[in-house]
C-alpha cells in the first residue's frame, strides 16, 4: 500500500477523536505543554501524520474554553510556554471516553473476526507480510494482558460489593 495512502489512513483515524487523544496524553502525562502533545501524537501516528501547529493550538484553546483543559503558563527566560492539565470536567469526560473506547474495541474485534470470516468464505483472505502479522500478534497479546487484568480487577470490585 502506498504511503500517502496510508497516510491519509493514520490522519482519518486520529481526526475525529484527536480531543480524546489530547486528553488521554495529558492525562497520563498530569500536564503537557503543546510541543510535548506534538510529539507523542506523531509517535502514536507511527510517524506518518501529525496535526499542524495551528491546529493543534485551535483545538487546545476550544479545550480550555470548553472547560476540559487548565492552562498554566511557565516562562524560561523570556520563552512563554503554556502547559495544560485536566480540569475536573475533563477528567470526567475522559473517563466516560475510556469507558465508550473499550466498548468500541471489543465491537471492532468483533466486525474484524466476522469480516475476517467472511473474506475468507468468498476466496478473498488477505495474505499479510510476517512482520505484520508478528506486530499484530504482539498487539493482541497486549489488548489480552489489559483485558485479563480488568477482569481481574472487576472480579474483586464486585466480590467486595456482594459483601
Amino acid at each position: 500500500m502506498p504511503q500517502d495512502v496510508e497516510r491519509r489512513i493514520i490522519k482519518g483515524l486520529f481526526t475525529v477523536p484527536l480531543k480524546d487523544i489530547i486528553l488521554v496524553i495529558v492525562g497520563l502525562k498530569g500536564e503537557a505543554h503543546g510541543y510535548e502533545i506534538l510529539k507523542e501524537l506523531e509517535k502514536l501516528a507511527i510517524g506518518l501524520w501529525k496535526p499542524s501547529h495551528s491546529n493543534l493550538y485551535t483545538i487546545l484553546n476550544k479545550m480550555v474554553e470548553g472547560g476540559l483543559l487548565e492552562p498554566r503558563e511557565e516562562y524560561r527566560g523570556k520563552v512563554r510556554r503554556v502547559k495544560y492539565s485536566l480540569t475536573p470536567k475533563g477528567l470526567e469526560y475522559l473517563k466516560t471516553s475510556n469507558d465508550l473506547a473499550l466498548r468500541v474495541l471489543y465491537t471492532a474485534a468483533r466486525y474484524h473476526e466476522a469480516l475476517k470470516k467472511k473474506l475468507e468464505n468468498v476466496g478473498e483472505k488477505r495474505e499479510m507480510d510476517r512482520e505484520a502479522v508478528g506486530e499484530y500478534l504482539e498487539l493482541l497479546k497486549k489488548i489480552r494482558d489489559i483485558l485479563d487484568e480488568e477482569i481481574r480487577t472487576i472480579k474483586v470490585e464486585l466480590s467486595g460489593s456482594q459483601r
